[in-house]
């Protein structure tokens, strides 16, 4: 199937020439090009304009869940007959394991996995591994961790075709290979269930579930049914059945991953005893023991993840499989917010290994959980080949990279120019707020603060709503599915002022936001540096009476 583009608006102001540049650079097998695009000139419409003329799949890269939501809304409702995708990191939750040799403290992994995220994600692998061309991804740098080799998830995907041969028995062992448990009485994502010649199978990356008939050894029937209530939905020629996980491998692979672990344990355990470190000999031995007992019995065990090289059969040192070795060759990668998110691409692979050494040296883990980890950045740029840095901000990297190629879009399509900017004391900051806060809410219009620390975050929220301010404040430490709540009851007008601290910047499109509020913007940091000012003030850029206070 093709992307078609469906909107009521046409490419204007400097869109069509930026368009234009874009398609014309890529075709021409261009590496690296950059979008300098103010804020509110629609740089995501261009991108979905430049998909749609290449007819080629797309990874939209974004460095934080809120902004890659709002992305994937707005992909979703261009793209609505299209396969567009999300993909962000499904914890809730996450303590990574951890040991601190100073205080002698080992930390056990802790973490809180969202289903519907979850889903998600398991729906963008199925998507991309399906044969489709007409797939975008929007993803957070969670696509740069470890995920199963796509070979095996492939293999262990299941075509069921009405009026194949194909017995239960097998095709129950199928799913089971498939990461598919059996069940009779809690039908859920990632499950199946059997009653006499009938399979119900409840998809992993679906709401739906598909129901296979079987007469004899025949395919009788296929259909998609209601998991709540069995109900039929509608009548299927074939369904492709996905693994029920991102983390899948072969039998004959498991059964071979065992003997290399006992292979690389001994070998470990004896570099310890040779060096004098008897008791992080023991303590390897003991855990990883333990492991693969659970493994032998279960195919499963907790920090499964840590022996991923050998599950996947990669070499030592190779760099991990991840979700961009799924996508076709021809694939473009959009950058979004690039000043901000090439940084962190950068730091993602220093801080795991970090952590991990030291695990592997006091024996908590074999030197094989040092492969589990996100690529490095060379290892980023070697699989993605032709990229967009999109940003209004570009930083010096984005600018060297593309070589002199920039396609830049002043003009918004609202023909708006940039908010004035006014700078006012600190002194009596919150009340000066307070009275520019009340004279938006009177226009039904909305205000974006933005302080340095979470904790003002809080405390200017709790002083707002006990004079009968309509508030909230979002930060980091936030759920991902309740930070887009937040954020569309915003824009609905339930409340009036949402209070941030590094949230409020790139990429937030809210056109109702008539006035941005820079708390102690004078002090020196990250937060407060002449990108992030720039990026702040823009939430200003897209409603005609907008205004930017900063308080210095």
């Amino acid at each position: 199937m093709k992307f078609r583009l469906e909107s009521p608006y046409k490419p204007s102001g400097d869109q069509p020439g930026a368009i234009e540049g874009l398609c014309d650079a890529l075709s021409q097998g261009v590496g690296d090009v950059t979008l300098l695009g103010v804020t509110g000139s629609g740089k995501t419409f261009t991108m979905a304009n430049v998909i749609e003329k290449l007819q080629r799949p797309a990874l939209i890269l974004s460095h934080n869940k809120t902004l890659a939501a709002q992305l994937y809304g707005e992909f979703k409702s261009f793209f609505p007959s299209n396969a567009v995708e999300y993909f962000v990191s499904y914890y809730d939750y996450y303590q990574p394991e951890a040991y601190l040799p100073t205080t002698d403290t080992y930390i056990e992994k802790d973490l809180s996995i969202n289903d519907q995220i979850d889903k998600l994600r398991l729906s963008a692998a199925s998507a991309l591994m399906s044969g489709r061309r007409d797939v975008i991804v929007v993803s957070s740098v969670s696509c740069l961790y470890g995920i199963g080799n796509p070979e095996d998830f492939h293999a262990q995907s299941i075509l069921v075709k009405r009026g194949e041969q194909r017995s239960l028995t097998r095709l129950l062992y199928h799913l089971v290979d498939a990461n598919y448990s059996r069940t009779e009485v809690d039908f859920k994502r990632g499950t199946f269930r059997v009653r006499g010649d009938t399979v119900d199978v409840f998809l992993g990356g679906s709401d739906e579930a598909v129901r296979v008939e079987f007469f004899g050894d025949e395919v009788d029937s296929l259909s998609l049914i209601d998991p709540l209530t069995g109900a039929h939905i509608e009548s299927l020629d074939e369904v492709p059945i996905f693994p029920a996980t991102n983390f899948v491998t072969t039998r004959e692979r498991s059964i071979k991953a065992v003997s290399m672990i006992q292979d690389d344990l001994k070998k470990q355990i004896d570099y310890f005893n040779e060096i004098g470190k008897g008791l992080e000999a023991k303590r390897l031995q003991q855990r990883v023991e333990n492991d693969l007992e659970m493994i032998k019995e279960m195919g499963y065990c907790p920090g499964i993840e840590n022996y991923s090289r050998y599950l996947d059969g990669r070499l030592p040192g190779q760099r991990p499989f991840c979700l961009i070795d799924y996508f076709p060759k021809d694939f473009i990668t959009f950058i979004d917010e690039s000043h901000v998110t090439i940084p962190q691409i950068r730091a993602m692979y220093g801080g795991d290994h970090a952590r991990k050494s030291v695990l592997i040296e006091y024996g908590f883990r074999l030197p094989a959980a040092s492969d589990n980890r996100p690529l490095t950045f060379d290892e980023f740029n070697s699989i993605t080949d032709q990229k967009v840095y999109v940003s209004a901000t570009p930083s010096d990297y984005e600018l060297e990279r593309s070589n002199g190629l920039v396609v830049e879009q002043v003009v918004r399509p609202t023909g708006l120019l940039d908010p004035p900017i006014e700078v006012r004391p600190t002194k009596n900051q919150v009340d000066d707020l307070v009275e520019e806060i009340r004279k938006r809410a009177e226009k039904d219009e909305r205000v974006l603060v933005t302080t340095l620390t979470k904790r003002m975050a809080e405390e200017l929220t709790d002083y707002l709503d006990k004079i009968d301010i309509r508030v909230r404040y979002i930060h980091s430490d936030v759920d991902t599915a309740e930070r887009v709540e937040i954020i569309e009851d915003f824009k609905n007008g339930l409340f009036d002022v949402l209070v941030g601290v590094n949230l409020l910047r790139e990429g937030l499109d809210i056109p109702i936001v008539s006035l941005v509020a820079i708390l102690d913007a004078d002090k020196e940091g990250f937060l407060r540096s002449g990108r992030a000012l720039t990026q702040t003030a823009g939430r200003a850029a897209r409603n005609v009476n907008g205004l930017v206070i900063m308080y210095a």
